[in-house]
């Protein structure tokens, strides 16, 4: 009941046990058109249709094999220099020719990405097909910059899927 007449004259007043719904109500309505007009904004607007995934993380190697690829764009393999054309003898030698056995490889960053590709092809023709690149972690706060990176830190499990 909006309102009433009073019966008794006096300083007394009744309580009232009645919720007021209509600020209630105004403050859902005001919510709702706020998200209506927010929930556009918040989609893509790229419609890309992403493959799932099933690959579990693989787990690391007790003895990794590492190629590395320095900024003089000299290649090692573990703590090995070899030249560019002795890389398919040097890996038989280290993996006593299995093929399936997953190489890291890594790279300085000043290395130009063609170079990067040239000795990735050069690990596909010798028949390793599972390369993994390898880079670090960066730890949340931390600065990108590599010559902040902390000392003893080693490279992290790779960060891409192995080549096909």
């Amino acid at each position: 009941m909006a309102g009433g007449i009073r019966e008794r004259q006096g300083d007394d007043l009744s309580e009232n046990h009645e919720i007021n719904v209509t600020p209630f109500i105004d403050v859902m309505l005001v919510l709702l058109i706020i998200f209506m007009v927010a929930a556009p904004l918040a989609t893509v607007d790229i419609n890309v249709d992403l493959p799932a995934s099933t690959a579990t993380p693989a787990p690391r190697p007790d003895k990794p094999l590492y190629v590395t690829v320095k900024q003089d764009l000299s290649v090692s393999i573990g703590n090995d220099t070899v030249a560019r054309e002795g890389i398919a003898g040097a890996l038989d030698t280290f993996t006593s020719g299995d093929k399936d056995q997953r190489v890291f490889l890594r790279a300085d960053r000043a290395v130009d990405y063609g170079q990067l590709m040239d000795v990735m092809n050069l690990l596909r023709k010798a028949g390793y097909l599972k390369i993994a690149l390898v880079g670090l972690e960066a730890m949340p706060g931390a600065p990108a910059d590599p010559v902040a990176q902390t000392p003893g830190a080693g490279p992290t499990p790779p960060l891409a899927a192995p080549a096909p």
